[in-house]
């Protein structure tokens, strides 16, 4: 089987809404690349709807697609996250979230309707999104001193990273993504500079 190395995920936050019988479902669809980030937007969205009933969550993060999370917040089991969790994988897509907050109108939706909300309002939000394809990355930790430092700058740049944080004071500490497709060969290139140090992360 061929590696996987590039995946599809949104280039931006979306939202969309839905009503039914009463009820509000307000879908917003965020781009992440890991479970920390789902907290904090999942928290932003508690203060700026803190009269919501619910707040429903789902996302896929990974290739392997093992890390994922269908919430449903108090709504009945299966009625919520599922569908929308369902929405993202029917639109191919990984590292990206969708939070569903629901507004209760005073009428019961039933399951099947609650199914069809959480699922429809997933898939507006996801529907238009503009996506973008990306390298899978190898997560490096590069260390060094700082004479060092424009020329390990220049093989990360080379190497088509993205850096992710980066602490240049005396001793430097780099901790960037290099795209699976040639990390070997840039990691080796790193490990060839004098005094630094590579590790994956």
């Amino acid at each position: 089987m061929e590696e996987v190395i590039k995946f599809r995920t949104i280039a931006g936050p979306r939202t969309a809404e839905f009503k039914d019988r009463g009820s509000r479902f307000l879908a917003y669809a965020y781009p992440i690349s890991s479970a920390d980030e789902v907290k904090a937007y999942v928290q932003a969205l508690k203060k700026e709807h803190p009269k919501a009933n619910h707040h429903c969550v789902a996302f896929r993060i990974g290739i392997d697609g093992k890390l994922f999370r269908a919430g449903d917040d108090g709504e009945p089991s299966g009625s919520a996250g599922r569908p929308m969790l369902g929405q993202i994988d029917s639109a191919g897509l990984t590292n990206t979230l969708v939070v569903v907050v629901r507004y209760f109108g005073g009428t019961m939706l039933g399951v099947p309707g609650l199914i069809n909300a959480y699922k429809t309002v997933a898939a507006e939000a996801l529907k238009d999104a503009p996506v973008i394809e990306k390298w899978v990355e190898q997560m490096v930790e590069v260390s060094f001193d700082y004479p060092s430092m424009s020329e390990v700058l220049y093989v990360l740049k080379q190497s088509e990273a993205t850096i992710y944080k980066q602490d240049l004071q005396l001793f430097c500490n780099v901790v960037a993504g290099i795209p699976v497709k040639h990390s070997a060969a840039y990691m080796l290139k790193l490990s060839e500079i004098r005094g630094v140090t590579v590790k994956e992360v």
